[in-house]
């Protein structure tokens, strides 16, 4: 495996504002590697809907740290965005579509759209131990002219 090209980690509170803090700075960096617009904005909500997971159910009322490092290899991305809240009792039950643990407000759609716009998504958690997620998005090579 290869060494990262680049990296930056950042730690923040769990606070609704920083959502969007958040997508934007992984998207500026995120741009140092040949995304396509597309590829950002699948970026951008992959990290967003990462972030808001910590705000909405990691800590409950309280506020808690969110921890976001990323990777930059010649080949991909890669960004994990990790709590020390409660966790996740079931991984593979959380990743069912419209699977949520606040159904009069949320519509259990954050880790679809994760999977759906990045290459690779693994979620490591334990009940009161927390949850780091990481999220991986290859560059793809660029199509020649009239394919």
């Amino acid at each position: 495996m290869s060494a990262a090209r680049n990296y930056m980690r950042m730690e923040f509170p769990n606070l609704p504002e920083n959502v969007a803090f958040a997508r934007t700075t992984v998207a500026v960096f995120a741009s140092q590697l040949d995304f396509t617009l597309d590829e950002l904005d699948e970026i951008k909500v992959a990290t967003s809907e990462a972030v808001s997971n910590t705000v909405i159910h990691a800590y409950g009322k309280d506020t808690g740290q969110v921890v976001l490092c990323c990777q930059i290899f010649p080949d991909r991305l890669e960004v994990e965005v990790a709590d020390e809240g409660v966790g996740i009792e079931d991984v593979d039950k959380a990743l069912e579509p419209a699977y949520t643990t606040v159904p009069e407000e949320r519509m259990g759609l954050g880790l679809v759209f994760i999977n759906e716009y990045m290459d690779i998504l693994s979620i490591h958690s334990q009940p009161g131990q927390g949850t780091k997620v990481h999220m991986v998005k290859y560059v793809k090579a660029p199509k020649p002219d009239g394919v």
